[in-house]
């Protein structure tokens, strides 16, 4: 039987639905909830990103600044704009979108970005939160991946899950996430050899490596759920993930497809993080919403 799509459009559409409610609730109170994003160069992916993070939010009532700079912006000069942001009383989530040109320290910019406005959920304070279970802004990709399968139900307690990819956006964060859920984890890499023995295992395989076809049919178990958060472009241009879909789909039970799987999470799990940020921003509201 065909595994069951995890249809990652549709959830965050009725997401972006509950929120833009719950952002109507707040502007009534005298709060809207304001983003801030940087864009630096003219990388057309970046701008295409960006692009749909201003649309989600126009479309839900979020305040959004979208802030250009140039290729050739100095370090200091974004770090000034970072700080300039920080302070602004309207802005409550601030987003850097990456990759940066190769002058400026992406870690340097993501410290200098207050925790509190840290909607991304990179900043090594919020990670830290993460880590210990504490209440924090847990980074967009691994949260949209447990908010999907909450969606559809699929229990992660007591679950065996293999995580392909160790990156600080995705691997790292939702195996801590994941582990924060109860599950058993397990993390491979590009060192894990044989890669199959491992994935074979898996009640939930995420796969988050960027390489086209890396898992086949031949490396899951019969009904594994497979979530597939690579994005690639094959030799006819068409984006495709790090799973062969048509086949692996026959043998799992569910299944993301790419595109419209992860991707569309990722997004509104950055509104769902702005809002947060607003809230916690009013000591009136916070308390109200206890």
């Amino acid at each position: 039987m065909p595994a069951k799509l995890i249809d990652g459009k549709q959830i965050a559409a009725d997401k972006r639905q509950q929120i833009k409610v719950k952002v109507q609730e707040l502007a009534e109170k005298g709060l809207v909830p304001g983003l801030a994003v940087i864009l630096v160069g003219e990388n057309p992916a970046s701008q295409s990103y960006v692009k749909g993070k201003i649309r989600d939010c126009k479309e839900v009532g979020i305040h959004s600044e979208l802030i250009r700079l140039p290729e050739t912006v100095t370090e200091e000069e974004l770090l000034a704009e970072v700080v300039r942001l920080n302070r602004a009383p309207s802005i409550h989530g601030i987003l850097v979108q990456l990759p940066l040109p190769k002058q400026i320290s992406e870690d340097k910019v993501i410290e200098t970005i207050a925790p509190e406005k840290d909607v991304d959920g990179f900043h090594p304070v919020n990670l830290g939160k993460m880590m210990i279970g504490q209440d924090c802004f847990e980074p967009c990709t691994p949260a949209g991946i447990i908010e999907m399968l909450h969606a559809c139900k699929i229990r992660i307690a007591g679950k065996h899950v293999i995580i392909v990819g160790r990156s600080h956006i995705v691997g790292k964060p939702a195996s801590q996430l994941f582990l924060n859920h109860d599950a058993t984890v397990t993390i491979c890499h590009s060192r894990t050899t044989p890669l199959a023995e491992y994935t074979k295992q898996a009640d939930i395989l995420v796969v988050a490596v960027g390489h086209a076809g890396l898992i086949g049919a031949e490396d899951i178990k019969p009904g594994a759920i497979v979530v597939d958060v690579g994005m690639n472009r094959n030799a006819d241009g068409k984006l495709v993930g790090d799973v062969e879909f048509p086949e692996v789909s026959q043998k799992a039970s569910f299944i993301t497809p790419v595109p419209g799987g992860v991707g569309p999470m990722t997004r509104v799990m950055l509104l769902e993080n702005t809002v947060k940020a607003a809230l916690a921003s009013d000591g009136r509201l916070q308390s109200e919403s206890r």
